[in-house]
């Protein structure tokens, strides 16, 4: 892992000034405030990149999990895409409302429904998806090829790592 010296050395001119200030290095340097950024960005690119289609990268997430296992429930997708009940049902309604998705009562319990990808919703699944791969190598283009593939692999471990605590 690089140390905080060698972190310093890939921010901009002021943060450094600033940290060496004793100020900002509070900030600049902690791995929750670089990721945080790293999130922004990644929202941010994902709406340039698909900006032709309405779509969040959450809902993006929510379709693929539609497509991949249709007839499942909210609770479900949400933990498949790491989003919590509310959200993921806030999420939801707008989909439905786009007439991306399609909700029907579950035989054996109707309290529960069931979703699956609308049409519309597929379709626009295979006409985002060369503008999602875009904005996934725009998001790691400062990376070489073995540095995407290592960054990659590293987000997975924390991530896993954090699931089983």
């Amino acid at each position: 892992m690089p140390s905080e010296s060698s972190l310093a050395d890939l921010l901009p001119e002021e943060a450094v000034r600033d940290a060496a200030h004793g100020g900002m290095d509070d900030v600049y340097l902690k791995p929750g405030h670089l990721i945080r950024r790293l999130q922004q960005m990644a929202v941010s690119v994902f709406a340039q990149e698909c900006e032709g289609f309405d779509m969040t990268p959450m809902q993006y997430a929510a379709l693929i999990a539609l497509r991949d296992n249709p007839g499942i429930d909210a609770t479900r997708i949400g933990a498949l895409v790491a989003m919590d009940r509310s959200t993921m049902g806030n999420v939801l309604e707008r989909m439905e409302g786009k007439g991306l998705i399609e909700r029907r009562a579950n035989p054996q319990d109707k309290r529960v429904k069931l979703l699956k990808l609308s049409r519309r919703g597929a379709k626009l699944l295979a006409d985002c998806e060369p503008f999602v791969r875009a904005a996934q190598a725009r998001m790691l283009e400062p990376l070489d090829a073995a540095e995407r593939v290592q960054f990659t692999n590293m987000m997975r471990r924390m991530i896993a790592r954090q699931d089983v605590i």
